[in-house]
Parts: structure tokens; C-alpha cells; sequence
């Protein structure tokens, strides 16, 4: 009958083989740590490269929330081109051009946006101003915004305290004001804001909300629509047009059409520089118009036609610019990905180059320990012994490195964030697969010097 033996023996015979690659690794300690310094910084490296990337994703996706959904920007430009059709009208652009006026960007544009494009869901104007705000003797700067109430919506802001104006205060002008976080620090500390009266040139609006505070990153600016609300006192549009200043000096019925019904009377309540600026110095009335599109799918078109539209309006004149900024941050982050992959395949490197060190340091080690091999052989160790006992020993050193080198690169991804300000994010997923990547490097480059040094013969290792 045929000897069978038990599994418990297989398990010991292995178990014992695995103790003495410990034992080897504890004999040659400063070998050991030196050959997984090469594991230690591969592994940091993939985690805080990893970090880094995760981070530029999850500030994208940040940006795409705080832009809001399905929205448009249209800002005044800088520059005053003329439309390729009406330059090719005549030889002398220049010529053309002064003879040609636009109105610049006015509260008339979103008008015929929202009532001629049937895919705009959501419109607001935008109107900025600089400000002090004064409250029992206190100053303080500020912007002051003019908006509709669609505006909240269309930025996904959330109010901490109070309630939006409404439709019906923004068409009537009444003076009241939704807050940032830090002037509510500055003017009421703890107390609560909501009824109280601030002071804004020589206008007292009413507090009737707070805007919750959001953090906002570098990149985020105001071209594409995403702007701290921390430091600014909205209100409705037509409030600011009538008790602060109007840039365009519309005329009554314009503004009638506009913001509602009702005529419009010019309210002495602003301050000195609340009168009309010279057409020279800022001819647009509105510093950008917000459009939410129904349908993501919807934008490009959209913003075609939005900019045709007010080709026709401006006397075909680019006066202005038309920004899809959910596009423009969603090809940021197919960028952001295909760096993340570069820079995981540089950190990648490492770790191969750390497998070949392993591989190196092994290789001389079985010829460094080719009597201990012979006499293991002489005694009844197996090949099998062998093998397992120096891949048990390159995996062992490979695991300790990943081990080290884990926490390497979660404390590298954290200074990285402190000193350079770039955002990191160290992720389970890219710890295990580290991790992983680490162990397998081991067994793999660990074969080659175990298999050599099975195959080693016992009577001539016990000569050498």
C-alpha cells in the first residue's frame, strides 16, 4: 500500500522552510532593508502619485458642482472684433468697425436669450459693483451682486440662514440682500443677521439670508462663472440698477421689459458714484449672463446659437464671449486621467526596478550561500524546500518594503498637500493595489534565484 501522507505534514515541512528565510532575513538585517529600499520608495511613490491625481479628479468635479449644471457664461470681451461675414464686407477692418456700434453686454441680451432659445431652462444677469458696507461705525469692502433669484439655482448655492428674494421683491427693486459667510463674521458675529439692516453707500438694505460657506479651489475663477460668495451682498438687479447704479443708463421701458411690470424711477438713494459711467470707460451694463441649459447634450448647440444671436444684436461685432464651462472642466479631467495613468506608469517603474534589485541581491545571495544550500540538500530538503525557501524570503523583504513604503507615501501625499498646496486624496484602491503590485514583484523576480538555487548540486555545493 502505497505511503500517503498526512496534510498536516506538507503544511509543517513548508511552514518550517518559510521560518528559516525569516531567520536568514534577521541574520542580515541591513542587507535586507537595503534590498527593499527599492520596494519602499516604488510603493510611496505609486500611493502619493496616485494621491495626486485622485486629488486634481475629485477638484474637477468640485468646479463641475460649483459651475453648476448645464451652464453657459457669456462675459464682455476685451476685445472688439469684427465677425468673419461682416469683414468680409470690406478690405479696412478698422474703418468698418468704427463705424459700427454694439451696445456691449445688457440686461435686453438675456431677455431675447431666454424669450427666443426654447433650450434655456434658467437665465440670470450678473451685475458686480464694489462697495463699503457700514454697520455701527464698522467698514467693510465688498462686491455687490445684482442677480435674479434663478441665480441661486443656477450655482446650486445653499442659504444658511433666511430665505432668497423673490420674484416679486426683485421686480419691485426692494432693497434686500442675501449675505456671505464673512460679513455675517464681520457685522453680527454670533448674533442673527436675518431682519437686521446693513449699510451699502447710502442705501440700508435688509438681511433676509445667508449664503453657506463653500471652499473654493485655485483654478476656480470667475470667467467660468464660479465665484466666492463669502465676501458678497447679493441682491436683486433691479435694486441695484435703481438705488446704486445703472453703467448703461437704459431707458424706462427697457428696464420695464425686463425685470417686470411697473415703471421705472431713478431712486437718489446711492452714492456719489452711483451715476452713469461714460460710455468710454465700461459701455456693458451687465458683467456676465448665467444660462442654464435644459439637456447636457443641448450645450454645444446652445451655445451657438446664443453667440449668433448676439452677433445680431452687437451689429455683428464680438464684443463678448460665450463659455460651455461643464465642457471646458470635463476635458480637463479626461486630461487630468491620461496624466494620472503617465504618472502611475512612472511610479510603476520604480517598483520594476526594485523587483530587479530583489532579483540581483538573490541571485548573489545563492551563490554567497551556496554550502548552506549543499548541506540543507545532504540532510533531505528537497528542491521543493528550496524554492520555497527563497521565495519566501525575496516575497518576505518585497511585503516589508510595500509595508513601509505604504506608509511612506500616505505621509509624502499629506506634505505634498502642506507644502505645495495641491490637493491629495489617498485612496483604498491605491494602497491595495500597491500594496499588491509589491508582494507580486517579490514572488516574481523571487522565482529566478530560488529556481537556481534548487537546481544547485548538493555534492558540489558541499565542495564549494
Amino acid at each position: 500500500m502505497k505511503n500517503i501522507k498526512h496534510p498536516l505534514y506538507f503544511y509543517r515541512r513548508y511552514i518550517h522552510d518559510v521560518v528559516i528565510a525569516v531567520e536568514a532575513i534577521m541574520s542580515n538585517k541591513m542587507k535586507s532593508f537595503l534590498t527593499a529600499l527599492g520596494i519602499m520608495f516604488g510603493v510611496a511613490a505609486v500611493i502619493s502619485m496616485l494621491a495626486i491625481g485622485k486629488g486634481a479628479q475629485q477638484e474637477v468635479l468640485e468646479q463641475i458642482k460649483l459651475v453648476g449644471v448645464n451652464n453657459i457664461i457669456v462675459t464682455p470681451s476685451s476685445q472688439s472684433l469684427l465677425s468673419p461675414e461682416a469683414g468680409a464686407e470690406s478690405t479696412d477692418e478698422n474703418k468698418t468697425s468704427k463705424k459700427r456700434y454694439s451696445p456691449g453686454l445688457t440686461l435686453l441680451d438675456a431677455m431675447s436669450i431666454k424669450k427666443v432659445i426654447p433650450t434655456v431652462d434658467r437665465i440670470s444677469p450678473v451685475i458686480s459693483m464694489s462697495y463699503y458696507a457700514i454697520k455701527e461705525g464698522k467698514s467693510y469692502p465688498v462686491v455687490l451682486e445684482g442677480v435674479s433669484p434663478e441665480y441661486f439655482d443656477l450655482l446650486n448655492m445653499k442659504l444658511e440662514l433666511g430665505n432668497r428674494f423673490t420674484d416679486a421683491q426683485s421686480q419691485k427693486g426692494v432693497p434686500v440682500c442675501v449675505i456671505g459667510a464673512n460679513i455675517r463674521k464681520r457685522f453680527f458675529n454670533q448674533d442673527d443677521p436675518v431682519g437686521q439692516y446693513i449699510k451699502c453707500g447710502k442705501v440700508w438694505l435688509k438681511v433676509i439670508g445667508v449664503v453657506e460657506q463653500r471652499d473654493f479651489t485655485a483654478s476656480a475663477t470667475d470667467e467660468m462663472g464660479i465665484s466666492s460668495s463669502d465676501n458678497r451682498i447679493i441682491v436683486p438687479a433691479k435694486t441695484l440698477l435703481l438705488r446704486f447704479k445703472d453703467r448703461a443708463a437704459i431707458k424706462p421701458e427697457t428696464m420695464d421689459n425686463m425685470v417686470g411690470g411697473g415703471m421705472v424711477i431713478m431712486i437718489g438713494g446711492g452714492n456719489d458714484n452711483a451715476k452713469p459711467e461714460k460710455a468710454k470707460e465700461q459701455k456693458d451694463q451687465l458683467d456676465k449672463i448665467i444660462i442654464q441649459v435644459k439637456e447636457t447634450d443641448q450645450l454645444a448647440a446652445t451655445a451657438n446659437v446664443i453667440k449668433r444671436l448676439l452677433l445680431r444684436r452687437h451689429s455683428d461685432i464680438y464684443d463678448f464671449e460665450v463659455t460651455v464651462p461643464e465642457l471646458l472642466l470635463k476635458q480637463q479631467q479626461k486630461t487630468n486621467e491620461i496624466f494620472n495613468i503617465v504618472l502611475g506608469a512612472i511610479a510603476g517603474i520604480s517598483l520594476i526596478v526594485g523587483g530587479i534589485g530583489i532579483m540581483n541581491i538573490m541571485l548573489a545571495s545563492v551563490w554567497e550561500r551556496i554550502r548552506e544550500i549543499g548541506t540543507r540538500q545532504a540532510i533531505g530538503a528537497s528542491r521543493k524546500d528550496i524554492v520555497v525557501q527563497f521565495l519566501a524570503e525575496s516575497t518576505l523583504i518585497s511585503v516589508f518594503g510595500g509595508i513601509i513604503g505604504v506608509f511612506l507615501g500616505i505621509f509624502l501625499a499629506h506634505l505634498i498637500q502642506v507644502t505645495a498646496d495641491i490637493k491629495t486624496i489617498v485612496s483604498f484602491f491605491s494602497v491595495v493595489v500597491a500594496f499588491g503590485v509589491s508582494a507580486t514583484v517579490g514572488i516574481v523576480f523571487g522565482y529566478l534565484p530560488a529556481k537556481r538555487a534548487a537546481s544547485q548540486d548538493p555534492v558540489e555545493s558541499l565542495r564549494q
